[in-house]
Order: structure tokens, then sequence, then C-alpha cells
């Protein structure tokens, strides 16, 4: 059976953005559609109201499955084979770790809200 997978990101976010840019154009993984959750705040909403938080990390949809924050990227990262892009394959590397996704997660998660904060954009998107 073929997977297919939604990435929701913090599209202000100058971490998730590259990041999701870089899944987009250089991971190589077929079936994924990268969504900014600022241009889908309908989704967003229906998915905060089944308690996945952007504001607490990114949202992956795998088929009928539905990831968040460290789950989603550990998740995703585990699809990354040969990437075209040595950053790509060092995030993948170090975040296909459940352990390490768990210990790092959090530090990202606060240089989002920092790097929010001083570009003065809301944190919250809904």
């Amino acid at each position: 059976m073929t997977s297919y997978y939604t990435f929701i990101y913090d599209g202000e976010c100058p971490f998730c953005n590259h990041f999701a840019e870089l899944l987009e154009i250089k991971s190589k993984i077929n079936n994924i559609k990268i969504l900014d959750g600022r241009k889908n705040l309908t989704l967003i909403k229906s998915l905060l109201d089944k308690g996945y938080d952007l504001d607490k990390g990114a949202i992956l949809l795998k088929n009928e499955d539905i990831f968040h924050g460290p789950d989603a990227i550990n998740t995703i990262c585990k699809q990354i084979n040969n990437p075209s892009s040595s950053l790509l394959l060092l995030l993948s590397k170090v975040f296909k770790s459940n352990q390490r996704t768990n210990v790092i997660f959090p530090l990202l998660v606060r240089a989002r809200r920092f790097a929010l904060i001083s570009k003065g954009i809301s944190i919250s998107l809904v």
C-alpha cells in the first residue's frame, strides 16, 4: 500500500520554512504534499479541535494517521533516503532516532517562538 503524506508547518517560522522547502525539493519522498498552516487555517482549526496544535509542532498526516510535534518530524525523517542536500541528510540522520528527536524537539519549539517574536509575528495561528 502506498503511503500519502501531508506535512503541515508554520510558514512564518524560518526554521520550519527551510525544513519544509528541503522536504519538498530535496527529500525524494514520493506522494508528499507540503502545506503552510498559516495559509490553511480551516485545516489547522479542525486539527486543533482534535488536539493537534501547530504552535506545539509540525503535523504530519500519513494516510489516516496523524503525527504531531516530535513524532511528525521523526516519522517523516524515517522516509528520507539519499536526499540531494547535505543539510537534509544530517537532519534526517539526527531525527530518525526517537530519543534524539524527543530531546532536541523542545529546543526547536523554543527557537521557533523566539524567531517569531523577534519578527513581530503572532505565535498562535488561530
